[in-house]
């Protein structure tokens, strides 16, 4: 049955906060190890790319596999790229290998030390660590400059002055061959001298561009004779203003690849046609191997977007508040969501990879990131939406202890305590009750949650007509038993008012109404963001919550799952709590 407080008043406080103090230090101490815990123990599923490892490795092509995950630091990571990080950090952890990160910095313009922080905070959280020293592609603008002259000097690389009007042009169309350039018979000689003005910034920004040397007439756009390096003065991130000529990304990956070691080179299928550039590069030049790429399909999650340029637009025209608004899929919103980097792995082990359609519903995640947080989160009460209670006939006993997690023990015991003042749910009171109603009702009896069962007696109105408090009577023989003679079939939870605290809770929802937002080419995405996407109300919590630090996961008791916000909550000063996600799916019903 429990503990039983039969004190009231101050001593019956003083009893209280001592006894949660104690037991919310300990269920902290779980949780946090519980959420810091490493790799999911859950087996690998195999996958395409696990087969051909397999293969590498049992003919002895490698010995061991060196992968690498090599984002653009122009943005804050999404959800496709959590799969990506999965992928190539599990894969070298499953094998026994390693994964390099390596920031592929060859845009200058768009390229910032923010983003670059934020993925390295992105890939540790998700549970993952990098083989050494972070790696960028600005390591090697030399050697790639070097391997430049190298398809200069052997006739592969010509400097071209077309304008990019011009070349678009002469490039033809995917049933029409490219035209050979003007330029294209340039003597080795010229080219070199050319290229190296270009390095030493003779040239004007755009005016030339070096260009491999493969086939205009090639079905594969890609190898008509690709840009390799263009003029662009910006003052880069890590090498200020020593280059003002970059690489082109298809030439310094595949390159990247190659003096990094890399054995498999996996990337999304919109780089499948990119492939004979990656091979031809690497076959033409005298690089340490030559890595293979693979590519599998990329994550289209729906309900949401995975496009850098349109979640930077939501950013910019304020249809958020930042990269990191829970309703954005960017890890850094997700986790500000209260997702945890478990529940992410266990989603990206459920998706698979493949090279078929990945178009994945949202409850999938959801489910994911819901059974994670049924293990780890410990149960406390919340209202919502309250609605005032006055106990009649309150004697001042009857506080309860009542477990932190029904199947864990280890969580501990927090105590319920009740007083005069209750707050309820207002949903979970109907003057006139539909069929089935198991809730509060006029003259119906409930029981509340870890405590008595109480009878509704009597609804007071404002002069709208609107119910704004109930009187009510407890049973002082039902504490911890049932009533003798009837049976009582409803709970609901509640907060004693003399303890309860004030909290802000977000209410998050999905960002967008229909399920592919971006489908239609011709309707602008935002068209389809959800008004009702966050609601933010003014709540109660009960007292265990109270030194709760940013990131303690909660499950509110038939409410849902809820987080401490990262930014806006103030330990034991103000309160503030995101929903995660609803205890169980109701889009769906909703939806049809």
């Amino acid at each position: 049955m429990g503990l039983v407080c039969v004190f009231s008043g101050k001593i019956c406080r003083e009893i209280y906060a001592r006894y949660f103090f104690q037991t919310h230090q300990d269920i902290r101490k779980f949780s946090m190890s519980s959420l810091q815990s490493p790799a999911d123990s859950t087996a690998p599923v195999s996958n395409f790319i696990r087969s051909i490892i397999d293969a590498d490795l049992a003919s002895g092509r490698h010995d061991s596999i060196v992968t690498r995950f090599p984002p653009e630091p122009n943005g804050y990571l999404h959800v496709g790229h959590a799969k990506s990080i999965c992928l190539n950090f599990g894969l070298a952890q499953d094998y026994h290998g390693k994964c390099n990160l390596r920031f592929d910095d060859t845009n200058p313009e768009k390229e910032s030390e923010e983003y670059a922080q934020s993925i390295q905070d992105d890939v540790r959280w998700l549970g993952f660590q990098w083989e050494g020293q972070i790696h960028w592609a600005s390591d090697y603008f030399d050697a790639l400059y070097a391997f430049a002259e190298e398809l200069i000097g052997k006739g592969l690389a010509y400097v071209d002055d077309l304008t990019p009007e011009q070349m678009r042009e002469y490039r033809g169309t995917l049933t029409q061959p490219g035209r050979n350039s003007p330029n294209r018979e340039r003597s080795v000689v010229e080219n070199l001298d050319l290229f190296r003005r270009m390095k030493a910034g003779e040239f004007a920004d755009g005016a030339r561009v070096l260009r491999a040397k493969i086939d205009m007439a090639s079905p594969n756009i890609n190898l008509r004779d690709p840009a390799i390096y263009r003029i662009r003065r910006a003052h880069h991130i890590r090498t200020g203003d020593k280059w003002c000529i970059y690489p082109m990304y298809d030439y310094t990956h595949c390159i990247s690849d190659a003096l990094e070691g890399i054995t498999h080179s996996i990337c999304t299928l919109e780089f499948e046609d990119h492939r004979p550039l990656y091979d031809w590069v690497l076959d033409n030049l005298n690089v340490p191997c030559h890595p293979r790429q693979y590519e599998f399909s990329r994550l289209e999650l729906q309900y949401t977007l995975t496009s850098k340029r349109k979640l930077l637009q939501l950013v910019n025209e304020k249809k958020v508040t930042g990269w990191d608004d829970p309703r954005m899929p960017t890890i850094q919103g997700m986790r500000r969501r209260g997702y945890t980097p478990e529940g992410i792995r266990e989603f990206a082990r459920r998706i698979g990879v493949s090279k078929g359609e990945n178009n994945v519903d949202m409850v999938v995640m959801e489910g994911a990131i819901r059974e994670h947080l049924e293990a780890i989160a410990p149960r406390v009460a919340a209202v919502i939406n309250p609605l005032k209670v006055t106990l009649t006939n309150f004697d001042g006993a009857g506080a309860r202890e009542a477990d932190f997690h029904p199947q864990h023990p280890e969580f501990g015991k927090r105590i319920v305590p009740i007083s005069r003042e209750l707050y309820i749910e207002a949903d979970d009171f109907a003057e006139v009750p539909p069929a089935g109603w198991r809730r509060l009702t006029l003259g119906g009896e409930i029981r509340l949650r870890h405590s008595y069962v109480m009878r509704c007696d009597e609804a007071v109105k404002d002069a709208a007509g609107n119910v704004i408090e109930l009187k009510c009577s407890l049973d002082h023989a039902t504490l911890g038993k049932n009533p003798e003679g009837r049976k009582v079939r409803g709970v609901i939870h509640f907060l004693a008012a003399e303890f309860a605290l004030p909290a802000e809770i977000r209410l998050y929802d999905r960002l967008f109404t229909v399920a592919s937002p971006d489908a239609d080419k011709e309707v602008d995405f935002c068209t389809y963001l959800n008004p009702e996407s966050l609601q933010v109300v003014q709540g109660w919590v009960e007292a265990a919550v109270k030194d709760a630090p940013p990131e303690t996961h909660y499950q509110f008791e038939r409410l849902g799952y809820f987080v401490t916000d990262r930014r806006d909550h103030q330990l034991g000063d103000r309160l503030v709590f995101n929903r995660t996600v609803t205890l169980k799916d109701s889009w769906t019903k909703e939806q049809a």
